[in-house]
C-alpha cells in the first residue's frame, strides 16, 4: 500500500494532474493559514463560529479550501475571532 506522500508524488508525475494541483495552491495556502491561526488560538471550529455569529459547518468550508472564496469581510471576522488581523498583499511573481 502506498503512503500519502508516495501517492501524491505518483499523481503529480502526470502533467495534467500537476497543472490542476498547482492551480489550487492559493486557495489551499489560505485554508492552511486559517487553520493554523485557529489552532494557535486554541479554538475549535465551533468556538470560532460562535465568535463570528455563524455555524461550525461554515468554518469547516472556510478551512477546507477549494471552491469556496470567502469575502474580505468574512476573512476579517475570522481573523478577529482568532485574535489576528487580516493582511492582504500582492507579491510580485517570482519574488
Amino acid at each position: 500500500m502506498l503512503t500519502h506522500a508516495e501517492l501524491k508524488l505518483r499523481a503529480l508525475a502526470n502533467p495534467e494532474v500537476k497543472i490542476a494541483y498547482d492551480s489550487l495552491a492559493e486557495e489551499y495556502t489560505l485554508a492552511h493559514e486559517l487553520l493554523h491561526a485557529r489552532e494557535a488560538a486554541g479554538l475549535t471550529q465551533a468556538e470560532v463560529a460562535t465568535r463570528m455569529q455563524t455555524k461550525a459547518p461554515a468554518i469547516a468550508r472556510l478551512e477546507g479550501g477549494g471552491r469556496h472564496s470567502p469575502s474580505i469581510l468574512t476573512l476579517r471576522k475570522y481573523a478577529a475571532a482568532v485574535g489576528c488581523q487580516l493582511e492582504v498583499r500582492l507579491v510580485p511573481k517570482g519574488g
